[in-house]
């Protein structure tokens, strides 16, 4: 018995050390704030560790983790009257600058969006995040928001239109200057 314990800790441990990139990139996206998404993606870990033997044999586990802490972030978010998702400060923001180009400028144009990311409502930051940020297909995201089909395009449609609105963020696309 030891050893199957052994055996799913190391499985468990490698999909942590393969996956924590981006399952950090997602949670932050999600929060806006670098230790909340440290806290999100934590504590989805150690929920998925209880049930690693569950989560390692489906067919993909990345996206049942992926749904494990957008759950965690929705339950979070409908216990709040109001979540503040920008620090007040830039401070706890990540600061990623592109490869190529004026890279302060990316960073500006980065640092933009993550704040018009912030600003929108819970469902659609999810949305946005989830199709346009981690690729994934709208059936992806349905199952990862645990919604239907038309609820991620709605909320994504709604999302996209309120970042468009954004006088900057339209200007930063339009001109070609943003990047993901």
């Amino acid at each position: 018995m030891g050893d199957r314990k052994q055996a799913r800790d190391t499985e468990f441990q490698s999909f942590v050390i393969g996956r924590w990139p981006r399952l950090m990139g997602t949670a932050f996206l999600l929060t806006g704030e670098q230790h909340a998404a440290e806290d999100l993606v934590q504590s989805t870990l150690e929920k998925v560790y209880v049930a690693w033997r569950r989560v390692g044999s489906a067919d993909d586990p990345e996206a049942y983790v992926r749904r494990v802490m957008i759950n965690a972030h929705a339950r979070k978010h409908r216990r709040r009257l109001r979540e503040f998702l920008a620090p007040k400060d830039d401070s706890g923001l990540v600061r990623e600058v592109a490869d190529t180009g004026d890279r302060i400028a990316q960073a500006d144009d980065r640092n933009a969006l993550l704040k018009a990311l912030a600003q929108l409502p819970a469902r659609q930051r999810e949305a946005v995040v989830l199709r346009y940020w981690e690729d994934l297909t709208e059936t992806q995201t349905a199952q990862a928001m645990g919604c239907s089909v038309g609820a991620v395009k709605s909320n994504g449609a709604k999302g996209i239109a309120k970042l468009r609105a954004i006088p900057g963020l339209a200007d930063m696309v339009t001109s070609g200057g943003g990047r993901k």
